[in-house]
């Protein structure tokens, strides 16, 4: 890359085609990769500052899909039609304001965005991660390496997905999740982090504190897992729980609200 930090090139939210880019040093593309004519880049941020976007051997990009600066394509990616990468944060959003600055957003080897997903600045996925259909990935989300993510999710900003997790379609992560290697959670899962719902009172402050997901532990589809609750390790909730208290570690639990029904959920699979 040659471009100068600096060097005023493009204004915020202007776009341009891979030819544009590439003769201002701004885009290096690896071999054997396929970028349709449709495939647009946005590479300065909200604050006018334009990053580079790299795609590395054998990536496939789809028609109107949208890279912004600081996208990173790693071998074997495939980006289906209508994606978005890179798109920086502005406006408020978990009690900041964001200006709209740009990230390093990082899609790693032979992971697939199907169409439809955007995928906010900071976003980094493991090796062949799945996420599906129309899902949002808000800004500095990790996810695993296999982690699949069924379509029209949810996950908000600064969540953290481990590795072999699947999700099912329909859910809602909130912000700063924690997902261990091994979660599975089924179809319509809600995630709450603020007990109180304040939203921009100016004279109390919310205490957000996400839920977490022990390794291996399974939550049925329709359930709802509250603020600071912590499911443990391959503990197995039942479907349309909503859970209120801590679940130890390999126990079975459901209802409304959700209680233990037996420490040893082996058995109950």
């Amino acid at each position: 890359m040659n471009y100068q930090a600096g060097e005023p090139v493009f204004a915020p939210g202007e776009t341009t085609d891979a030819a544009t880019l590439a003769r201002l040093g701004l885009l290096r593309v690896g071999e054997g990769c396929f970028l349709s004519p449709l495939a647009v880049f946005m590479p300065a941020d909200a604050l006018g500052v334009p990053r580079p976007v790299e795609i590395g051997n054998g990536c496939q990009v789809g028609p109107f899909t949208v890279l912004c600066g600081g996208t990173v394509l790693r071998d074997g990616t495939r980006l289906e039609e209508h994606v978005i990468v890179g798109k920086p944060e502005q406006g408020y959003a978990v009690g900041h304001t964001y200006p709209g600055a740009g990230a390093a957003t990082v899609i790693g080897e032979d992971t697939v965005l199907r169409a439809g997903v955007i995928a906010y600045a900071g976003t980094e996925t493991g090796i062949a991660a799945v996420v599906g259909h129309h899902t949002l990935l808000r800004s500095f989300v990790t996810i695993g390496t296999e982690t699949q993510l069924g379509h029209n999710l949810t996950v908000e900003r600064a969540t953290q997905i481990g590795s072999w997790v699947r999700c099912s379609p329909g859910s809602h992560i909130t912000s700063s999740c924690i997902l261990e290697d091994r979660v599975f959670l089924g179809a319509g899962v809600r995630t709450v982090n603020d007990r109180e719902m304040i939203w921009r009172d100016p004279d109390r402050t919310p205490d957000l504190v996400p839920p977490f997901f022990g390794h291996g532990a399974r939550v049925g589809s329709g359930s709802v897992i509250l603020g600071g609750v912590r499911i443990g390790e391959h503990a197995l909730i039942g479907a349309g729980s909503v859970v209120t208290r801590d679940i130890p570690a390999r126990a079975v639990a459901y209802g409304v609200p959700a209680r233990v029904r037996t420490t040893d959920a082996r058995a109950a699979s």
